[in-house]
């Protein structure tokens, strides 16, 4: 026989000690009258009405305090009833303490998820946001406390978007170009029962650095292939020709030598944007006398010129403590640019002032002008306003690019301003830290730091 359940032997014991007490007061009553059933009937009924009393009493006191169980409010109690309350208690105590690991593992997930440089966004079997983080909902427009348990296809309307989400597999990501200029990587990662977490990344700026790492090849090479085809046609015919006019072969010697001129001023200038670009490159500051290097700039343009442009100058008594090698080209680029697209008779004017105490550098002509559009787009490397003009000119489509990042390595900036079919006005603006007096010594200069 096997042992008998304690619930068992209790309810027992309790039936046992019911029928004894019946009994017992049964003969006291007297046995076998109406009297001794009737004492042992109330007797069971008291017994029976107590142990329900305790019962229920019992009971609400253990539903009151289920609805707030505390270890210091657990009833005292014995017996079974203590019993039901210690295991009820562990229960509740184990299932807060699981309860708390989660929330804590919840609180940890969610920590790393915002403190994330990309977008992270949680989402159901069913596509609906369960979660994402502030860079998600910059990323998408969207907002956690508004748009949860929204279907993503129905916030983000983009075919490509819905056709990823649908798909069977997610190796690739997904570049998602929205209205605005932004690019955004996007990738899905499956787990759980169903679930997905949809990564976004912001690669806006590398996409531009490989378009224009695209552009910036695709430039050179096309300004390289034109001088080198016009050379080798021409040394193609002076191999081929048994005789050949003396003045012809000039001719051509001619424009093969300022085809080489255009490749080495080509070279030049990217080998200097390179050097200016490359952060490791030191800025060799000395004091230089801008009034005379500017002079002897508007004397090589006037040369270029020949006679065909008016130009004028000011020079006011500053000097400036930079780099004198990038500061010529800088100037060099803007003043010769000045006179290649101003059209003869057009007048030119080259200043060197103080405003505010801050040395400008400015030239100014009353040319053509520049269309407002093309405007931020002018320091960009090879961009050109009109390529055949540029490249008749001589031009390289490199010399606002220098000039800009030699400006920047000085903490100074470059400002356009031109209108069509009034000229244009190119101004060199230096902090006031890097003036000084004139005929200042390299021993009284304390070096400023490139940016």
């Amino acid at each position: 026989m096997g042992v008998m359940p304690a619930w068992t032997a209790r309810l027992a014991l309790h039936a046992l000690a019911a029928t004894a007490g019946a009994v017992i007061v049964g003969f006291v009553g007297g046995w076998g009258e109406v009297r001794g059933w009737v004492m042992a009937s109330v007797f069971l009924l008291v017994y029976l009405l107590v142990a329900l009393g305790r019962l229920l009493r019992e009971r609400d006191r253990l539903a009151d305090w289920a609805m707030k169980p505390s270890a210091d409010d657990v009833p005292d109690v014995g017996g079974r009833w203590g019993d039901i309350y210690a295991r009820l208690y562990r229960l509740i105590r184990e299932q807060s303490r699981s309860r708390a690991g989660l929330s804590h593992a919840l609180w940890r997930f969610r920590q790393a998820g915002e403190a994330m440089p990309d977008g992270v966004l949680v989402l159901d079997a069913g596509n609906r946001i369960e979660w994402m983080n502030p860079v998600a909902e910059e990323h998408f427009g969207l907002g956690i406390k508004r748009d949860r348990e929204q279907a993503l296809t129905n916030l983000v309307r983009h075919p490509s978007l819905a056709a990823y989400l649908a798909a069977p597999t997610y190796a690739e990501p997904l570049l998602l170009r929205g209205e605005t200029d932004r690019i955004l990587s996007i990738q899905l990662v499956p787990y759980g029962d169903n679930e997905k977490l949809l990564l976004s990344r912001d690669v806006t700026r590398w996409e531009r650095l490989e378009a224009v790492r695209r552009d910036f090849i695709a430039n050179v090479s096309h300004e390289l292939r034109t001088p080198l085809t016009v050379m080798k046609g021409f040394l193609e015919t002076l191999t081929d020709a048994d005789r050949m006019d003396e003045k012809v072969y000039r001719r051509s010697l001619a424009l093969m030598t300022d085809q080489a001129e255009r490749m080495q001023r080509l070279v030049e200038d990217l080998l200097m944007l390179s050097r200016l670009e490359d952060s490791r490159s030191l800025l060799r500051e000395e004091p230089l006398d801008i009034p005379a290097l500017l002079a002897a700039i508007v004397q090589e343009a006037q040369s270029i010129s020949q006679g065909q442009h008016r130009l004028t100058t000011d020079f006011a008594p500053v000097w400036l403590l930079a780099s004198r090698e990038e500061v010529r080209s800088a100037f060099t680029n803007l003043v010769t640019n000045a006179v290649r697209y101003t059209p003869p008779g057009g007048e030119i004017a080259v200043t060197w002032a103080l405003e505010d105490g801050d040395p400008v550098m400015r030239v100014q002509d009353n040319g053509e002008g520049i269309a407002p559009e093309h405007i931020p787009r002018l320091t960009e490397r090879f961009y050109r306003v009109d390529r055949g003009r540029s490249r008749a000119s001589g031009g390289t489509g490199l010399g606002l690019a220098i000039v800009k990042h030699v400006l920047q390595r000085h903490q100074g900036r470059l400002v356009i301003e031109s209108e069509v079919g009034r000229g244009s006005t190119f101004s060199c603006k230096f902090p006031s830290a890097r003036r000084l007096p004139a005929r200042t010594e390299a021993a009284d200069v304390t070096p400023i730091r490139a940016a």
